[in-house]
Parts: structure tokens; sequence; C-alpha cells
């Protein structure tokens, strides 16, 4: 049996830039996890691991922390994620053979299911489920001394079209301002986390905002379709979202939504656009076994076995894209193989910002805390944050569209406030109180816009903000004293 088609080494390159492009997205991800996760879901956290162990079974939420959780072996996992990935973006996992590779891969891909299936609402975002899912397939890719499986860059550019082409009909069957070209009016100002630049974004005409639009309808519309087709026009397709991606990542901050979107786009470039990509010379030879471009049967059993998987499981992603009933960022498995995906299917047209102020013994007025992201000071300019995640800080924008979003954590953050728990409190930028605790903690509603020009020249200020009510009236450390 010949297997000639099984190749493709034309896309040798491509693997290059897509694996080392995943493993720094790996060890963002579990840098993430070393700095906020146990504020969040620690022992100690805002929503606890363990109790939420004891109420879900390992079925509903496989993960290795099934068997046994504590904030060390946390750290233990986490810090296991960050050097597998650092060795993975170092090439080192060239030197080994398929198995070997395989297994580094797979070790990436279970321990940051084993985190994201415990992650609770702090873990719910789509690109969760993208980097499980990208990892999955990347498992199976092979090291650079064979040529890189045609299947499975197939898969890969199947999974960029659904993520694409998702996005893009979400946003014309959902909210009207994407069919009037009216979205970007609002989205720059009333996105989750805006950037440096997004004030100027916003700020433009109206005919560019309408511009955007469109861009983006072609983009994820037609172009997707256009990465089945051969080359070198899929290589100009995936340019095409690269640029996108880029465009997006400068307007805003979309943690590493943008940068594994790109991640897979650079899987469906051939030689046409990456040729100056030397990949004998960056892959050490020292490191590498006797160049071999086969690979055992085995592997090409396996790679045939996952398409076969992946070709099941695109039922359900494809059944929700041409339902009426089309949902965004959903899971249909516990191991986040075969996802829906897409994102703003509705704009807001009103920013709202919730403001956590204390207030001390001894004071007259009331003192806000900062949050490390989020628009708080209005003579702060937002900060650039992706390709980093504040998982805390996006929270708080869903809680001033829906307090409900807050049940239960929100109060436990005010009493971390009225307690000087540093251990949570190290997840905001500035707390206003080092003496001693504040007294009382409040939470309110702001009203907030981008300053215009003249605002912005005369006070400096990048916001103007409203208030509009309290969601939690004044509390005192007297209420909460009693709590365990």
């Amino acid at each position: 049996m010949s297997w000639e088609w099984f190749w493709a080494p034309e896309y040798g390159p491509a693997r290059f830039v897509f694996q080392h492009l995943l493993a720094a997205t790996y060890a963002l991800a579990f840098v993430n996890v070393l700095a906020q996760f146990r504020p969040l879901l620690g022992e100690h956290g805002l929503t606890p691991v363990p109790r939420f162990l004891r109420n879900v079974p390992f079925r509903k939420a496989p993960s290795l922390f099934q068997l046994h959780y504590s904030d060390r072996f946390l750290l233990v996992v986490g810090w296991c994620g960050l050097l597998l990935s650092l060795t993975a973006f170092l090439g080192i996992a060239d030197a080994l053979p398929v198995w070997g590779s395989m297994a580094v891969w797979f070790v990436l891909w279970a321990m940051y299911l084993s985190i994201v299936n415990i992650g609770q609402l702090w873990y719910a975002f789509g690109w969760e489920s993208l980097l499980l899912e990208t990892g999955f397939l990347a498992i199976f890719l092979g090291p650079a001394h064979t040529s890189p499986p045609e299947p499975v860059i197939w898969l890969l550019c199947w999974l960029l079209f659904r993520v694409e082409f998702g996005a893009g009909l979400i946003k014309v069957r959902g909210d009207p301002a994407w069919r009037d070209l009216t979205a970007m009016y609002y989205h720059h100002e009333t996105q989750p986390m805006p950037g440096p630049l997004s004030r100027r974004f916003h700020r433009t005409s109206r005919v560019l905002h309408k511009v955007e639009v469109l861009a983006n309808h072609f983009t994820q519309l037609i172009v997707p379709f256009g990465l089945f087709l051969p080359q070198p026009v899929a290589s100009i397709a995936a340019a095409i979202m690269i640029v996108t991606q880029g465009w997006l990542l400068l307007s805003g901050n979309f943690a590493w939504l943008n940068l594994i979107t790109i991640t897979l786009a650079c899987a469906a470039l051939d030689t046409t656009l990456l040729r100056w990509v030397p990949v004998e010379t960056l892959t050490p030879p020292a490191l590498l076994p006797e160049q071999d471009a086969a690979t055992p049967l085995w592997h090409r059993a396996t790679v045939l076995a996952l398409t076969a998987l992946v070709l099941v499981l695109s039922y359900w992603p494809v059944r929700n894209m041409l339902g009426r009933g089309q949902v965004m960022n959903r899971s249909f498995n516990k191991i986040h193989l075969g996802n829906t995906y897409g994102a703003f299917g509705s704009i807001t047209r009103t920013r709202y910002e919730v403001v956590l102020e204390g207030m001390g013994e001894h004071d007259s007025e009331w003192r806000e805390y900062e949050f490390r992201g989020k628009p708080g000071d209005v003579a702060r300019r937002p900060p650039q944050i992706a390709p980093y995640h504040l998982r805390l800080d996006w929270l708080m924008w869903f809680v001033a569209i829906s307090p409900s979003y807050g049940r239960g954590w929100l109060e436990r953050l005010v009493i971390a406030m009225l307690r000087d728990d540093r251990r949570i409190l190290r997840l905001l930028r500035h707390v206003p109180f080092r003496e001693a605790p504040p007294r009382y903690v409040r939470v309110r509603l702001f009203e907030y816009r981008f300053s215009t020009a003249g605002e912005h020249r005369e006070s400096g200020v990048w916001w103007v903000r409203t208030p509009i009510t309290e969601l939690i009236p004044p509390v005192s450390a007297d209420d909460v004293r009693t709590q365990g």
C-alpha cells in the first residue's frame, strides 16, 4: 500500500511555526494557572475547587484532580505544564521518537484539560476549549524529522473553519447591528476589556466602522471556504485571517483567542508563504534522530482513527451552525473536542462598570479598589493585557451586564476586602488600605464612555463615568465577622 497521499512535506515549515506558537500559548496558559488559580479556585479561593469536586463526579468533569486536590498539587501541575511547554517551544520534543513527541503534547493537553474541567465559571471561555481542541490535534502532527501527516493539516483547517464561520454566522443571525453595519459604533467602547488603542478605534469615522464590519463579514463568512481550495488560495485565505486577528489584537484584549486563531491559520500555510522559515537550521541537527519522512504504521493508524473521530464529533457543531438556535462557545463532550465557537452574537450599546469602594474607620470619603485590566480610574489609559488573560476582570464585565453572574463569588470578594485577605486581593492592581482593612465596603454600578477629544485635552481623562446604582450597599466588618 502506497502512503504518498498521507504525507504533506510542503507543510513542514507550517508545522514548525504552528507547534512553536502553540507551545507559547500553552506556556502562557500555565503561567496564568500559577498566578490566578489559587485565589480564584484554590482551597481558600472565591469558588473553592474542593467543594466543587465533592458535588461533581469524574464522568461530568474528568480531571487528574478528581483523584486528589490541594493547592500544592495544583502548583506542581502548573509548573510541570509550564516546563513541558518550554520544552516543546525550544524544540526538544523534536529530538524524541514519534511516540515521545506525541507523549509530550498529550501530557500538555491532559494537564490543561484537568484544569479547565474544574475551572468552573472562571474557565468557561471559548478560548479554553479552542486551546484544548487545537492541542489535541497537535498530538498527532509528529516531530520535525517526519513529514507532517496531511489528514491532520486538514483537521486543523476544519477547526479554523468552524471558529471563523461559526463566529460569522452568530453575528449575522444575532444582533441587527451586524446586519445594518453599525456594530462597531459601539463595540470598541463596550467590549469586555478595551486596550490602549480602543479609544482611537472608537473615535474613527462611522464610515470606517462600517468598513470594519464588512471586512469582518468577508473574513468570517467567505474567506474560510478558501482554506479547502488548492494552494496558493488556501495560504492567501489563512493570511487574511492572520491580518484580521492582528487587527483585533490591536483593538482590544481577548486573552489568547487571537493568538490561538493565528496559530491555527499558520497550519494552513504551505511553502508559498513560509519558505523563509529555516526549519533545518532552527532545530539543532545534533538533537534530531536520523531523518525519516515516514512515521511508524501505528502512528498512521492513529491519525486515521483521529480523522474518523473528528468527523463523527463534527455532527454536533455542524448541526449547531446550520440550526436556527445557534449557540456560541459550547462543548458537546467533556474532553472538549468538536466544539462550537463564536463571539459577540449581541452587541451592548452602553458600557457599565462595577466599582468596589472601601471606607476606613476614620475616613470621610470612599476609596476605590483598582483592577489590573478593566476600566476603573477614569484617568488611566486602558492597558495592553492580551494575549494574557485576567479572569477576574473579565467576569466583572459580565457582572456589570447582569449581577447574577457574580452570585456567590462577588460577596466573597467583598468579604476578602473586609478581612484584607491578601491571597485574593493580590489579583487587584491597587488596594487602597495598607495599614488596616476597611471598615465598610460597597459595590456600585457606573455608566462609562470614552472621553471626547476635547475632554481628553482638557483633563487628560480616558473615560467619563456616571453613577447608576448600588449593587451591594455598604457592608461592615462586623457583618462578616461571624462568618467562616
